[in-house]
């Protein structure tokens, strides 16, 4: 038997070292023990996510093209609506499946954001209103946007297998810390003395949090879901190895092939997509200063609409008579 290696004060990682692959492999095995329990809580989001695809796939492609831009022209004017509706045309003529392709990394990308705000909103406004939550978060958050994304993938197959739930997963983790991060900031943001005056009126906190805080806020939440949204997008290609379809899945196979059309194809529908939700959530970001001082309702279709309704008769009721002092 070889003699044991000495101590070496100046060389001390040469015997001193922690089994971790070792722990890795006892977690792995547990993993694999409890995999039918993970399975299940996959149900949920797997029902999300196939009911959206389902939506897209077998909705009317004008009516998904008239949806966008009425949406598009809503949010952030009619520039952008036409700019959307464009941009989504010319997606759906780059090939023959891509409008297909397309509406299922949409899917994907929804569900991913539909997650990441239910989650992420409660654990930013927790993290904005309490010291002692973003002192526990922000390593945890920290971790979440260092680790490299392919990391993200072992542990999600070994749980819940492969394909577009799996992805969705790994999306959440990867995305879902800016959101966190700036609707905490936004919350923290907010002038003390509005909220010394609310509560001077006798406001609750849950009424200071709901008309004060969160409105006051909305700018920098949308800045995070704006982030968010993009992150999710980025994502799109790293989850295709575990069986993610759409426009990534294009791009993976693309660059396995050596196929160039096919990775154009992909790269150049996940730009068109990430401009158009780009372009929709900075509009739904603008505060009434910056949409002139008018509510959401009186701009976009909407406020075209409403303009063109016959207006109420402007008469008075009558004033009830006043008692005659005595």
């Amino acid at each position: 038997m070889a003699d044991e290696k000495q101590f070496d004060i100046f060389n001390p990682f040469d015997t001193v070292n922690f089994p971790v692959e070792d722990w890795a492999d006892g977690i792995k095995d547990w993993a694999f023990e409890n995999r039918s329990f993970f399975r299940e809580l996959r149900a949920p989001l797997d029902w999300v996510v196939n009911n959206t695809e389902f939506v897209l796939l077998h909705t009317p492609q004008t009516v998904v093209l008239i949806i966008v831009g009425l949406l598009a022209w809503q949010a952030a004017g009619w520039r952008v609506g036409v700019l959307a509706t464009a941009l989504l045309l010319v997606m759906g003529v780059l090939g023959e499946q891509s409008w297909t392709l397309g509406m299922t990394t949409l899917a994907v990308v929804a569900s991913s954001v539909i997650v990441c705000v239910v989650f992420g909103f409660p654990l930013g406004l927790w993290s904005g209103k309490s010291d002692r939550a973003q002192a526990v978060m922000r390593p945890i958050l920290d971790t979440m946007q260092t680790i490299p994304a392919f990391v993200y993938l072992i542990p999600v197959v070994i749980l819940f297998g492969i394909g577009n739930v799996p992805g969705v997963i790994v999306t959440v983790v990867f995305a879902m810390p800016p959101l966190i991060r700036l609707t905490a900031l936004g919350v923290r943001q907010v002038s003390p003395h509005v909220v010394e005056a609310m509560r001077a009126f006798g406001a609750t906190n849950r009424q200071i949090m709901i008309k004060a805080e969160i409105p006051l806020a909305v700018p920098t939440i949308m800045a995070g879901l704006n982030q968010t949204l993009l992150l999710c997008l980025s994502m799109v290609v790293i989850a295709s190895l575990i069986s993610v379809k759409g426009f990534g899945n294009e791009v993976l196979r693309g660059m396995g092939r050596l196929d160039m059309g096919k990775a154009i194809v992909g790269g150049v529908g996940i730009v068109i997509m990430a401009i158009v939700l780009d372009r929709i959530t900075q509009g739904l970001a603008r505060t009434e200063r910056e949409r002139g001082c008018r509510h959401w309702y009186e701009q976009g279709p909407v406020g075209f609409v409403l303009r063109r309704l016959p207006k109420k008769s402007g008469i008075m009721p009558a004033q009830p008579e006043q008692e005659e002092s005595k």
